[in-house]
């Protein structure tokens, strides 16, 4: 048996150090060895063509939890099964096409039957970002303006905290385009992809960096909403406060296959392994939503630094205290620290009024 070390066999199989990492985490591909001193991982070159398959199939967007199945079964059995995957990709693919054809034709007849013009909108917002009580470093970032509100969470090590900048940064200059709503999601993918390009240039042979990113770009009283990783937004109006965005975790898909319930998902010990983050995995996707802003709403934005340590009661009673964007950040800040601040912690308040 030909023992490689996980840089010799990155290469040879076409993936990361990173990649490898996750598929070990999750149980996919597990090194042949691990040296029980430095806890160096060695691959077995045999294992080449499996590493390979499992590249293959997380390119046409399957999910680790399917490829884990799929890797299981004979040849002609996962021929069968990729097959049956992808002609349900092909019909969700074609019914979104539908939704968003729908979308625009009622995004114009609403502005060709509009007779009244809509309020003007003023967005008064705050972004705080602060190390954790547990943390000797900060990768995360916060930014907010009347155009943008966004955060995003770089992994930690080498390289997070510049994931994290540059993540926003192919956000800010969108933030000056005067465009339609319609748009801006259009832009918004670029951008996305931008980012992802720059997180994965700053990797190394041994150490690929990696971000969330959740932000809201407006237009008028349009909201762009792009979500990537378990970075949160949430939306408080009349009284009630929804979630807007959906993690991209292990232990989410575990919850929507049915395997494990919210709150087990919220003690496991994989709760922060994402599926989905700019730098990691294979095509960045990133979810994107059209939201229309009311006067009167109040946004949050929050790494999980916030979000798993503090529950939804008190975000909620927090952010109906009243109090400006700039007190509530603060406040919100105060209380992710008082639960131990075990990992950093970044966040967004945005309140929406009419002008």
């Amino acid at each position: 048996m030909g023992l490689v070390t996980i840089g010799v066999f990155a290469r040879e199989a076409g993936l990361t150090p990173k990649a490898l990492r996750l598929y070990e985490q999750v149980g996919l591909l597990l090194p042949a060895a691990v040296d029980a001193e430095s806890g160096y991982r060695f691959y077995d070159s045999r294992q080449v063509r499996l590493a390979r398959l499992v590249a293959r199939l997380r390119r046409i967007g399957m999910p680790l939890a399917t490829i884990g199945v799929v890797c299981g079964l004979p040849p002609a059995a996962a021929a069968e099964a990729v097959t049956a995957y992808w002609r349900q990709v092909t019909v969700d693919t074609a019914a979104r096409a539908r939704l968003a054809t729908v979308l625009v034709e009622d995004l114009l007849e609403g502005d060709a039957i509009m007779s009244r013009p809509n309020p003007v909108l003023v967005v008064r917002c705050a972004a705080g970002c602060e190390v954790g009580a547990g943390r000797d470093s900060n990768e995360d970032a916060a930014y907010a303006s009347e155009r943008l509100f966004a955060v995003a969470d770089g992994m930690r090590g080498p390289g997070g905290a510049a994931a994290s900048a540059a993540a926003i940064d192919a956000l800010r200059a969108l933030a000056l385009t005067d465009v339609p709503a319609v748009e801006l999601l259009t832009m918004v993918v670029g951008a996305v992809a931008d980012a992802d390009r720059t997180v994965r240039a700053l990797g190394t042979e041994e150490h690929q960096p990696a971000s969330t990113l959740t932000a809201l770009l407006r237009s008028g009283s349009q909201l762009a909403l792009v979500h990537i990783g378990d970075s949160r937004a949430y939306l408080l109006r009349g009284g009630e406060l929804s979630l807007l965005t959906q993690d991209h975790t292990w232990v989410q898909t575990q919850v929507d296959q049915g395997h494990l319930d919210p709150v087990q998902a919220a003690a496991h010990p994989r709760r922060a392994l994402l599926v989905r983050a700019l730098g990691g995995g294979g095509q960045v996707e990133a979810d994107l939503a059209l939201r229309t802003a009311l006067p009167g709403d109040r946004y949050l934005l929050c790494s999980d630094g916030l979000s798993a340590v503090v529950d939804r009661a008190r975000l909620w009673s927090t952010l109906r205290a009243g109090a400006d964007p700039q007190d509530t950040v603060r406040a919100l800040i105060d209380l992710a620290q008082a639960h131990g601040g075990p990992d950093n912690i970044a966040c967004v308040v945005a309140d929406v009024v009419a002008g």
